[in-house]
């Protein structure tokens, strides 16, 4: 039996509608299903309900361990700071409903406000423990400053809520050049979820793109130094595959889905 659960992350099959996208999660054989509010939007702008995606989930018997993701909150002040709290409010509230866990609260691309950051970032948290949601900080290996796991934990230590917790994600550890020894520094509860792909070793760490990412097993990152340090540390909940790979966009998304959680297996039950 696995130590882990496995969901699919919606971008690995990106051109798929989203209620086709619960249906092939569930055929593939994964527990979950993390969800784009993008896709969210498409589905209700075409006539669709929150409701219909509860009754799609329900009838494949998944969970949503997250919900993607909430931008252009870190460093607002003033009348952008209460508009961009008012459209994170809206996603928390669609990630509720929707029965997710976790809402992904992605950082700026450029140098950041670190302490303006922790701030909101609580305000994030205050918000969500009153719809029932819980923001989680990703960090993100392309961007300037909030690209490595003791950026993510030093904004969620500063925040001093005991909600904070981070996204580990292979992919972004290797393209920030942090160390993925600092997993050991946390604790499972301070782990929303871990996304689980790899990098390939062309191009150069520096010029990687999410496009890049490859499923695991396929790359150059120490995957099983990865699950090595998760066990030890007590860490047993998500291992959910993302990959932006457009070429993997273009073939039968079943197999797509189906390739991924075997090749995730092959790393984490190895």
């Amino acid at each position: 039996m696995s130590d882990f659960k496995y969901a699919l992350n919606s971008s690995t099959i990106r051109p798929v509608p989203l209620l086709e996208k619960i249906r092939i999660a569930g055929e593939a054989g994964y527990a979950g299903i993390e969800l784009w509010h993008d896709d969210i939007e498409a589905h209700l702008t075409q006539g669709g309900r929150l409701h219909d995606i509860v009754v799609a989930l329900d009838e494949r018997g998944l969970r949503v361990p997250t919900t993607i993701h909430m931008k252009g909150w870190f460093e607002s002040a003033g009348d952008e700071h209460t508009a961009n709290m008012d459209a994170c409010k809206w996603k928390m509230e669609q990630a509720e409903a929707v029965g997710a866990a976790y809402i992904i609260a992605g950082p700026p691309r450029e140098t950041a406000d670190r302490a303006l950051g922790a701030k909101n970032y609580r305000e994030l948290l205050e918000i969500g423990h009153e719809i029932g949601i819980k923001p989680a900080m990703e960090f993100l290996g392309f961007v300037e400053d909030i690209n490595s796991i003791e950026d993510a934990l030093e904004i969620i230590t500063h925040a001093e809520h005991p909600d904070g917790t981070i996204v580990l994600d292979p992919f972004h550890i290797f393209r920030g050049g942090g160390s993925m020894e600092s997993i050991a520094q946390l604790t499972p509860t301070q782990i929303a979820i871990c996304h689980f792909n790899d990098a390939p070793a062309q191009p150069a760490r520096e010029q990687l793109a999410d496009r890049d990412r490859v499923y695991p097993g396929e790359g150059s990152v120490d995957l099983q130094r990865l699950i090595t340090l998760l066990k030890q540390i007590g860490y047993d909940s998500w291992l959910s595959l993302e990959l932006f790979n457009e070429e993997l966009w273009q073939q039968d998304p079943l197999e797509v889905a189906r390739t991924g959680l075997d090749k995730m297996r092959a790393v984490a039950e190895a």
